[in-house]
């Protein structure tokens, strides 16, 4: 039986036979750590002499984004992530100076700490980073960890965090912009609730849901929706819906594009997966991915992995999974010229392409500790989602 909220990100499959041992994650921060891996390249380049600075940044119950924050606060320099690493685990990862001047000194906070580890010649990028690896602790969950041996068949799924988690709206926010209605964009950001959410917020945002409480309530829309807070402040001020949204910064409003494109996604690899296409080997035709994440053909006797289309503008039709993928379009009423937005120019997405099955190296098991590394890109909770099957993920903390 697939989760109600699964389905509502595009998920209606598993891909493994395993019954799952049930359990909760993420009980306590130390239970879920997240250690980056950068590539080969990249750590033979770290030197000890000059260049721009390299640090690991090690943080717990504090996302990234903050951390890097606060960071600047203190000691006035900026530094560059090569991914995002969320709040609620334990987490190290390498962060970069954008300019050549002195390094800041070793620090530490009750969140946060940072150390020094060499200079490089060439700025660090997130190519240069090549996955992470992850210990994770099941609790609560019967006693057959061990037992689970199918890591390498499991798809590629776009995790919980890509749609909101406890409130799965970010898609449907995309969506809602593809579709140019950009009133109901400012509906979804200040009045869809979930279940999920707290008694406070979800009263609130039944009140945001008629325009006329726009003035009268924004006071009392708390600090942490700072989104809303934006979209609220241009509304009541101007009343323009495609102003408001403007006001949101452009890095999450390509976020709900994506987010969107990550629903078809799900549905496309759940669809082809349900009608029997072989998503763990390529064959002639396919597009695949090289062990250097260089996309192109098939090509017999190549370390290759499969990929299925991203779509956006250019959507790439000549694959086997067209038949799937178009099906899904005409039920969503999207189009790939939709991801052109002309009235949004700067959040339009021409697609790509995505790894169809999870990469998963370096799996062991050990009591209810499990430990493996994943590449870049591909979501840890997909794997526990394979091992756990719970019957309410958000409730079992992903």
């Amino acid at each position: 039986m697939i989760p109600n909220i699964d389905s509502k990100i595009g998920i209606s499959v598993y891909s493994t036979k395993f019954d799952g041992i049930g359990g909760k994650i993420r009980v306590e921060p130390e239970d879920f750590k997240v250690t980056e891996l950068l590539s080969d390249k990249a750590t033979k380049s770290i030197n000890d002499k000059d260049g721009y600075a390299v640090y690991k940044l090690k943080k717990k119950k504090i996302d990234t984004n903050h951390a890097l924050s606060g960071i600047f606060r203190k000691t006035g320099v900026r530094l560059k992530s090569l991914g995002l690493k969320d709040a609620s685990a334990i987490t190290e990862q390498f962060v970069c100076s954008g300019h050549k001047g002195k390094p800041v000194d070793d620090f530490s906070s009750d969140k946060y700490s940072l150390e020094k580890i060499g200079f490089v010649k060439k700025q660090l990028s997130k190519k240069d980073m090549v996955g992470n690896h992850f210990t994770l602790k099941i609790s609560e969950c019967q006693n057959r960890l061990e037992s689970f041996t199918e890591h390498d068949k499991i798809l590629n799924f776009y995790g919980y965090q890509r749609f909101g988690s406890q409130r799965p709206v970010t898609h449907l926010i995309g969506k809602a912009i593809l579709h140019r209605d950009f009133d109901k964009v400012i509906d979804l950001i200040l009045s869809f609730t979930s279940s999920y959410d707290s008694k406070e917020n979800t009263e609130i945002r039944e009140k945001l849901s008629d325009k006329n409480n726009y003035k009268q309530y924004f006071d009392q829309v708390p600090v942490q929706m700072d989104i809303e807070r934006i979209v609220l402040k241009e509304m009541i001020e101007h009343g323009e819906s495609i102003r408001a949204i403007r006001a949101i910064p452009v890095s999450l409003r390509r976020f709900y594009i994506q987010a969107y494109q990550s629903f078809i996604f799900n549905q496309s690899l759940s669809s082809a997966f349900q009608d029997g296409e072989n998503l763990f080997e390529a064959e002639s035709g396919d597009v695949c991915f090289d062990n250097h994440s260089i996309i192109g053909k098939y090509v017999k006797g190549m370390d290759q992995n499969l990929a299925l289309p991203f779509v956006g503008y250019s959507y790439y039709k000549k694959t086997r999974f067209d038949f799937q993928i178009s099906k899904i379009l005409r039920q969503e009423e999207i189009t790939p010229k939709d991801f052109f937005i002309k009235e949004m120019q700067e959040v339009s997405s021409e697609g790509g392409f995505r790894q169809a099955a999870i990469h998963c190296t370096d799996y062991s098991a050990h009591g209810n500790v499990v430990d493996f590394s994943l590449s870049r890109g591909s979501f840890a909770t997909i794997l526990l989602r394979e091992i756990m099957k719970p019957t309410d993920p958000i409730l079992a903390g992903f």
